[in-house]
């Protein structure tokens, strides 16, 4: 079943300096969960700098899938441990870039869950830049509406 939910992204991208520049916003998604696998969405908005893209997130047990389509076309496939490439496609060009997934933690369930990845980005197999992010995904519950008088 489908779900409206809340999700929240903490993320840091840093170059060639340990503490990077961060990032964090919240915004309404949707969200479902089959027992083994979590999928959300959720639309980009100016604050991340691609506004007008839908990004959809699907949560395995041994991989993570990111995809987006709209004014930035990417599928990214996190799988820890492994390097893997990805062609970014923007109204001004593409890119083949690679990401080398050093970490991945998740736990999703019916009410949502959290999503931690660790990697580099690297174009031509020079490094771009060391990205972490937090998702927490948090099933919206219905108001409890007031008592009478």
């Amino acid at each position: 079943m489908l779900k409206d939910v809340w999700i929240s992204i903490n993320s840091i991208h840093s170059y060639d300096r340990e503490d990077g520049d961060s990032l964090e916003f919240s915004t309404d998604g949707h969200y479902y969960f089959d027992g083994e696998n979590g999928c959300f969405t959720y639309m980009e908005t100016d604050v991340t700098g691609l506004e007008g893209t839908r990004t959809s997130v699907l949560v395995m047990p041994d991989q993570v899938v990111v995809d987006r389509d709209g004014m930035i076309t990417s599928r990214m496939i996190f799988r820890e441990g492994l390097r893997d490439a990805f062609q970014f496609s923007t109204p001004y060009g593409a890119a083949t870039m690679g990401i080398d997934t050093r970490r991945i933690r998740h736990h999703m369930d019916e009410a949502g869950g959290k999503v931690e990845i660790d990697y580099v980005v690297d174009m031509e197999h020079a490094v771009a830049t060391r990205n972490r992010f937090q998702i927490t995904v948090t099933e919206k519950k219905e108001p409890v509406p007031p008592l009478g008088c």
